[in-house]
């Protein structure tokens, strides 16, 4: 007979030892208290086609795990503050998220459950476990305000009260009866609007504590395909490669929090601050070997470069005209071009009217054609 109020004790000891800055425990019971919200934000329209579809898989850990009795929930602090700068270059730089700063969180967070997992079956061999980070159907963030590490904040993020909401989260569902922690954390947010006044989008939607996936400057900045006009100005503007992170930083929660203990989550400089026309003008192969190991990496160097010349048509830097001349020339890709002709239409000057005139008759896709001849017009 085990002693599992002494077995929960010991994960909670080991946990500290392996670089999990929180971890709390909740049941095995579906999560009702989310259903609601999560069918009104399917039906509406608000979802962003990355989560999963089937609500009851979402609610429901059974479905996932036969057997499952407790879920033991981790969260992991990364960083907020950017690094200085590495050099005195003066090049025209974009910017990654924070949750792309450093090493892929989604393995860095596995390799950690899965230490935690392994030490959980030396204390019990027939325990049976299944690990989830981000990529599983249960609801990340659901699982860690039960289990008490939080409360979600008006902008749908989960806020700790040692780390903001500078932090990844991930679980361990498994079949041991581990006592639930009961004490849930309390909703601290109270009037602040925060958030809500600085979303270039106003995609967060204050009554529910989520958000509008379909307005999500983020969303689109992983999108790929052709975007509307407006989404182009404002990732131009919020000059993101990948990602956004505005909401958090305005947060008061992550007010004098950097969270840098982790070395695998340290920014680099010149990675999550890149050089735009180095971003641009990578191959597959760099691509790969420079950005590769970094969560932004996953919807590949396509998105990427079309945001970064979509910054570069906002600073309108005469040095820039060439390459953009170029790639509307030659390159291959009609999204690629697409944004290149809206870039060129910002500097409104008569050598850009005349790149953008003489590619016209040659230009065969009907988006791109489209797209120069609105920036002719405009």
């Amino acid at each position: 007979m085990y002693d599992w109020q002494q077995i929960k004790k010991q994960i909670i000891e080991h946990s500290q030892t392996i670089g999990i800055d929180k971890i709390g425990f909740t049941s095995g019971e579906p999560f009702l208290e989310i259903e609601v919200i999560l069918r009104e934000h399917q039906e509406k329209g608000y979802s962003s086609g990355f989560e999963e579809s089937n609500i009851d898989l979402r609610i429901n850990p059974s479905l996932s795990m036969s057997g499952v009795c407790s879920i033991i929930s981790v969260a992991v602090a990364y960083p907020s503050l950017e690094p200085r700068p590495l050099s005195a270059e003066q090049e025209t730089r974009g910017k990654l998220c924070r949750a792309s700063w450093g090493q892929d969180y989604h393995k860095v967070l596995e390799e950690k459950l899965s230490n935690l997992d392994r030490f959980i079956k030396l204390l019990v061999p027939k325990a049976k476990t299944l690990i989830m980070v981000d990529k599983g159907p249960l609801s990340d963030r659901a699982v860690a305000v039960r289990a008490g590490l939080g409360w979600i904040g008006k902008n749908g993020s989960l806020i700790t009260e040692e780390f903001g909401s500078f932090v990844y989260l991930g679980e361990i569902l498994t079949n041991l009866p581990l006592e639930p922690d009961g004490q849930k954390a309390s909703n601290l947010c109270g009037g602040c609007n925060e958030c809500l006044n600085a979303c270039p989008m106003q995609a967060i939607l204050e009554d529910k504590a989520t958000i509008n996936c379909q307005k999500c400057l983020a969303f689109y900045t992983l999108t790929k395909g052709h975007l509307e006009d407006t989404l182009k100005e404002k990732i131009a503007e919020q000059k993101y490669l990948y990602g956004c992170d505005i909401c958090q930083l305005v947060c008061p929660f992550n007010k004098d929090k950097n969270n840098d203990w982790h070395r695998e989550f340290r920014p680099e400089y010149e990675l999550v601050n890149p050089v735009l026309e180095k971003v641009i003008k990578l191959s597959n192969r760099k691509f790969k070997d420079t950005f590769g190991h970094m969560s932004g990496s996953w919807r590949g160097k396509k998105n990427l470069q079309r945001n970064a010349i979509l910054i570069l048509g906002r600073t309108k830097g005469a040095e820039n005209i060439q390459l953009l001349a170029d790639l509307l020339e030659h390159d291959l890709r009609p999204e690629i071009r697409a944004a290149v002709a809206w870039s060129l239409g910002q500097y409104d000057l008569a050598v850009t009217q005349n790149i953008l005139k003489e590619r016209l008759p040659k230009e065969k896709d009907v988006r791109v054609l489209q797209d120069i001849k609105r920036a002719i017009k405009n």
